[in-house]
């Protein structure tokens, strides 16, 4: 397994951070919370097993205020990871995080510790702790073990004193990149860019092309590519996503607005400087 762990950088409360864990996990900090999306630190969930070392593990996190999940497939939601972030936090603070989940998942979280789980349909809205989380909708599947087709689907906006980022969750291409970007306009967009391969692949996952189109009709500030080079779900060359998202970029002049992080690089936004 290639790749290194490190410590989070932990930034001020009015810089945006973007911590890329690996595969479709991410570290954010919003508004001066700390918020997990799809945290998977698991070297192997049931037949794959993890070719990337996560930029970060559990114990060398700060105490999670809020975990985001988007839908129910075991790269996303991993029971064992989730244990271990909960254990984490209530160590550090005698305290759990708060769950947020696509509506008909409360049922495979509810029991696991969290202090409150909440569901959400697509365009609903809530507040947690200081910050606007809005499901938005994607073009995906969220059956866990394939006969459960009542479980939500979906990705997130979070929003906090005027810092905002998008996060997919696993979508083919679909003509809601549009609207969520004029509803909600996130600085900084979290797309899928791997597993497009065979082309069956992109009814429910984007290639790096189409990502980058998701980006241009979301009107984003800035791209980081999510969803590759951690579990071997398509059949294309594990180096290839990133290569065809940089040669895209460059055909349509932004690739200073793609940004590319090593696993356990974080990337932030202050009031006062522009992204790196």
């Amino acid at each position: 397994m290639s790749g290194t762990s490190r410590p989070v950088e932990l930034l001020r409360a009015d810089e945006l951070g973007v911590t890329f864990i690996g595969h479709s996990s991410f570290f954010l900090q919003v508004n001066g919370r700390k918020v997990l999306v799809d945290p998977v630190f698991s070297k192997r969930l049931i037949v794959l097993r993890r070719q990337r070392r996560p930029g970060t593990v559990v114990d060398q996190l700060p105490a999670i205020d809020m975990v985001l999940l988007t839908h129910a497939h075991m790269d996303h939601l991993d029971m064992a990871s989730l244990r271990s972030v909960i254990r984490a936090t209530r160590r550090l603070t005698g305290r759990t995080p708060e769950v947020i989940v696509p509506r008909g998942v409360e049922d495979l979280v509810e029991r696991l510790g969290f202090s409150q789980v909440h569901g959400l349909s697509w365009w609903e809205q809530i507040e947690v702790q200081g910050l606007k989380v809005t499901m938005t909708p994607c073009k995906h599947w969220g059956a866990r073990m394939f006969r459960d087709t009542h479980r939500g689907y979906g990705g997130y906006v979070v929003e906090g004193d005027g810092q905002s980022v998008y996060h997919s969750g696993d979508t083919a291409y679909f003509d809601g990149f549009h609207e969520i970007g004029k509803r909600l306009k996130p600085e900084v967009a979290l797309l899928p860019i791997g597993a497009y391969f065979p082309d069956s692949y992109r009814s429910v996952h984007t290639s790096p092309e189409e990502a980058v189109r998701a980006f241009v009709e979301l009107g984003a500030q800035k791209m980081v590519p999510m969803h590759y080079g951690t579990f071997r779900l398509g059949r294309e060359p594990m180096e290839e996503p990133v290569q065809r998202l940089e040669a895209e970029a460059i055909r349509l002049g932004i690739k200073d607005r793609i940004k590319i992080l090593e696993e356990g690089e974080t990337m932030h936004l202050s009031p006062e400087l522009s992204i790196p």
